[in-house]
């Protein structure tokens, strides 16, 4: 029974810190799975992406 206790409380640990990286790093890793699902898809074509102008006139 001890075994079963201590597996259980070891998944929980694991799901929370998981949890705890997702929360505090959530901006970063949704920059990188933007890059990653850009990256996987066929029609994405890098001349497009208006996201940011390439000089800043003021």
């Amino acid at each position: 029974m001890a075994a079963v206790t201590s597996a259980i409380i070891a998944i929980a640990a694991v799901v929370l810190g998981w949890i705890a990286i997702e929360l505090a790093c959530k901006p970063c890793l949704e920059k990188g799975r933007e890059a990653i699902d850009r990256n996987l898809n066929p029609n994405y074509d890098p001349d497009d992406d208006v996201r940011a102008p390439l000089s800043a006139t003021s």
